[in-house]
């Protein structure tokens, strides 16, 4: 069976089976479509959490970054693990609590203002929007190397299945669609991993083969990693980053960032009470950190693997000739996400530092006169088995794996965004006396609104996926995040200074990241060019969302405090959210 029949038996079959989950769990009532009809089992809820956390941003692109920039990139596994403690912790029960289906819905209740649950809506709308890119972009990879297709196809096929299934069974089938899709991924992440550590250092635990010795080398992994890229004029795999502010922003805008996520809050609403929703949290903490933990040894695996595909010898020898390329090379160029360019003309293959004046007299001295191997670093993980030369329902699982990371987490967008629009903004505003059936409709033809424009933006995103993920986690962390803590930790703050807040955030953080990234992420609209050297104070547009939260969070408290206080009520309403009523105060035995 050729390598194409198998993607497609595994594609297929896992598809077939989503579909058959949509449509046995077709959502019949907004209860269903929203949050799933309220009654979903905590370890069922933390098992869709993590399909729904572990996006095509986790499973293609994470390990591609780190893959790329070493311990400089393990700030996204930081930041996304410590975000998920801060929302399962200060945020989620309490939200439960609250009782309502959306996000804006509680800041309009809690705010007492259809204003502060409009602005809401904006904010989530932009954020997931920028977030389903990064989905619909990895989805679009996969598709196009496994189905064989360029990758515009390949966003379109993707468009077209998740589609089917978001639209017909609202959050009812989209938990148990997320079920199913994270035992698909995450055997598939761990099971090419296993192969690939046992290949090179003997242990079967990836995240223990990362520290063990290399097996042919007998020297450590990472050091003999350190050793190779080295030779070609890269920094140290393990090598520190220049600029610490920067990093530490950007691993804070992506904690908060994380915990202002709506899609991943809407989840910890499907559940029957206040105790499932922190079961929930801790079991989706559990299904979470299997791939995590994976994915440091998976990138410096892969990393390896393809120094050594290149230079079979060692970077000091001959790179490979171009005609004796594997064939994963060959497959990956179909889709132009692997690029070659011969400038010298000696029909081989030089992958290095073409940028580091130290390595410039050393490539000078091979004849080198430039790097050729563009290699997209979405694809690292996708390929990995093919590099490694593992079997070929290996390469059909791993398909099957990051189409389904991709398809659900986009998914949990998409329902974000059609209940935002259909609930809060069509039923909380436009049309309060819109029917069940009516909002249902509305849910719907929003939906497939969100997935058209998400599919035109994913075919020219201003970024790798997990790149653009981390736009939008700096957008959440800049509007929604301080709003939401401070609605139930602070009494004091009231509707005009939420708005405020909001508005300041996502203002602020919007205009700094389209300077860099293009006006609405449009191509070639940028004022400045995306390098350090334009950065202000050295802060990335990916981290400037934690900027833009302190912004918010410094507005809100300066504007309640110049207005009147909230309402009594709401007052009341705060503390019933973060105590059980009736409960006493501590007593000294």
């Amino acid at each position: 069976m050729s390598q194409f029949a198998i993607n497609l038996l595994f594609v297929g079959a896992s598809f077939a089976l989503y579909i058959a989950i949509a449509i046995w769990a077709k959502a019949g009532s907004t209860k269903d479509f929203y949050v799933a009809g309220g009654g979903v089992h905590p370890i069922t809820n933390g098992m869709a959490i993590g399909a729904d956390w572990m996006s095509a941003a986790s499973f293609i692109s994470m390990a591609g970054l780190i893959a790329a920039g070493g311990y400089a990139n393990s700030t996204f596994l930081m930041g996304w693990t410590g975000g998920y403690v801060l929302l399962a912790t200060l945020l989620a029960p309490y939200l439960r609590k609250f009782g309502k289906f959306t996000v804006p819905e509680f800041i309009g209740d809690r705010f007492y203002s259809k204003t502060a649950r409009l602005v809401a809506v904006v904010c989530l709308i932009v954020a997931s929007v920028t977030y389903v890119i990064g989905q619909m972009a990895g989805a679009g990879v996969a598709f196009s190397r496994f189905l064989e297709v360029d990758a515009t196809m390949g966003l379109i096929i993707a468009a077209i299945v998740v589609f089917f299934y978001s639209v017909l069974g609202g959050m009812k089938g989209i938990t148990y669609t997320q079920v199913a899709q994270y035992c698909v991924l995450i055997t598939a992440y761990t099971i090419p991993a296993v192969f690939i550590s046992l290949e090179l250092t003997g242990n079967p635990l990836p995240p223990l083969g990362l520290f063990s010795e290399h097996t042919e080398s007998g020297m450590p992994l990472l050091a003999k990693l350190n050793e190779v890229i080295t030779d070609l004029g890269f920094n140290q795999y393990t090598a520190d980053v220049d600029n610490k502010l920067n990093m530490v922003l950007f691993t804070l805008s992506l904690m908060i960032g994380t915990a202002g996520l709506p899609h991943v809050i809407i989840r910890f609403f499907t559940v029957p009470k206040v105790a499932d929703a922190r079961w929930s949290a801790g079991w989706a903490l559990v299904f979470i950190a299997l791939l995590y933990l994976t994915a440091p040894a998976v990138a410096s695996m892969a990393r390896l693997n393809l120094v050594n595909t290149i230079y079979p010898d060692g970077p000091s020898a001959e790179a490979i000739q171009y005609e004796d390329r594997p064939n994963w090379v060959k497959e990956w160029e179909i889709t132009g996400l692997i690029q070659y360019d011969d400038k010298n003309d000696d029909g081989r293959i030089q992958l290095y530092n073409s940028d580091s004046e130290a390595f410039a007299s050393t490539a000078e001295s091979r004849g080198w006169e430039g790097n050729e191997l563009e290699v997209n670093q979405d694809i690292l993980v996708l390929a990995n088995p093919e590099i490694a030369n593992l079997p070929g329902w290996v390469i059909g699982l791993i398909a099957a794996g990051g189409l389904a990371a991709a398809l659900s987490t986009a998914a949990g967008l998409l329902l974000a965004i059609s209940s935002a629009i259909s609930h809060d903004l069509i039923k909380g505003a436009i049309n309060p006396r819109i029917t069940e059936k009516g909002e249902l409709l509305a849910a719907r033809i929003s939906m497939s609104v969100a997935i058209i424009v998400a599919t035109y933006l994913g075919a020219n995103p201003p970024g790798f996926a997990a790149q653009v993920v981390a736009l939008a986690f700096g957008i959440a962390a800049a509007s929604l995040f301080p709003v939401l803590m401070m609605g139930i930790f602070s009494k004091r703050v009231n509707n005009t200074g939420a708005i405020a807040g909001m508005l300041a955030g996502l203002g602020f953080t919007l205009v700094y990241i389209f300077i860099y990234k293009g006006w609405f992420f449009i191509p070639g609209t940028n004022n400045l060019a995306d390098i350090p050297a334009n950065y202000v104070l050295g802060i990335s547009p990916l981290s400037i969302g934690a900027v833009g939260a302190i912004i918010n969070f410094a507005v809100a408290f300066s504007v309640s405090r110049a207005t009147a206080p909230p309402p009594q009520e709401i007052q009341d309403l705060v503390e019933s959210v973060r105590y059980p009523k009736g409960a006493g105060g501590a007593v000294d035995h």
